[in-house]
C-alpha cells in the first residue's frame, strides 16, 4: 500500500480545482485545501482504504466549505461585492472566449447544480462518488446533473453576457 502522505500529495491539484470552484477566490481556496489536508492527516484512520481517497477528501473539503459559508453568513460583509471593480480584458483567442462564456454560464447555475456538474464533468468523479461527496442519493446526483447540463446548454446558447448566479 502506498504511503498515505504520497497519496494525499497526488490529490492536491484536484482538491485545489474543486476548492477554487467552490470558493471562487484563489487565496480562500488554498486555505480551504490546507485545512482539508490537515483534517485528512489528523483523521487518517477514518479513511476506508477500499473507498476512493479523492471522494473522501472532496467530502472533507465540501463540508469545510459549507461550514465556512454558514459561519460567514453570520458575519456582516466588509464591503458589498458590487463595490469591487472587476478588470476585464477581451480574450485573445476564440477558445478562451468560449471557455470564459462557459465559466460564466456555470457561475449562473444554482449552487447545487454547479457543484454536481463540477464534480462529475470537471473532476471525473463517478455518480456514486459525487453522491458521497455531496451527501445526497445517487438519483439526486443524476437529476441535478441532467438539469445542470440542460441549463448550461441553454445559457451557452443565449450567450453568457449579463449572467448572475441563481441562489
Amino acid at each position: 500500500m502506498p504511503d498515505f502522505a504520497l497519496l494525499l500529495v497526488q490529490e492536491i491539484p484536484a482538491l485545489r480545482r474543486y476548492a477554487r470552484a467552490l470558493a471562487r477566490d484563489p487565496v480562500r481556496a488554498d486555505d480551504l485545501v490546507q485545512d482539508c489536508l490537515e483534517r485528512a492527516v489528523s483523521r487518517q484512520s477514518m479513511w476506508r482504504q477500499e473507498g476512493s481517497l479523492r471522494a473522501w477528501l472532496f467530502s472533507i473539503l465540501h463540508n469545510q466549505f459549507a461550514n465556512q459559508v454558514r459561519r460567514d453568513s453570520r458575519r456582516p460583509d466588509a464591503a458589498p461585492l458590487e463595490a469591487v471593480a472587476e478588470i476585464r480584458r477581451p480574450a485573445p483567442q476564440a477558445v478562451q472566449t468560449e471557455m470564459a462564456q462557459v465559466a460564466r454560464a456555470m457561475d449562473a447555475l444554482t449552487e447545487r447544480h454547479h457543484d454536481v456538474l463540477f464534480l462529475v464533468a470537471v473532476e471525473g468523479l463517478t455518480y456514486m462518488e459525487a453522491a458521497d461527496v455531496l451527501d445526497v442519493p445517487i438519483g439526486t446526483v443524476m437529476s441535478r446533473l441532467a438539469r445542470a447540463r440542460e441549463r448550461l446548454r441553454a445559457l451557452s446558447q443565449e450567450g453568457a453576457g449579463g449572467l448572475r448566479r441563481v441562489k
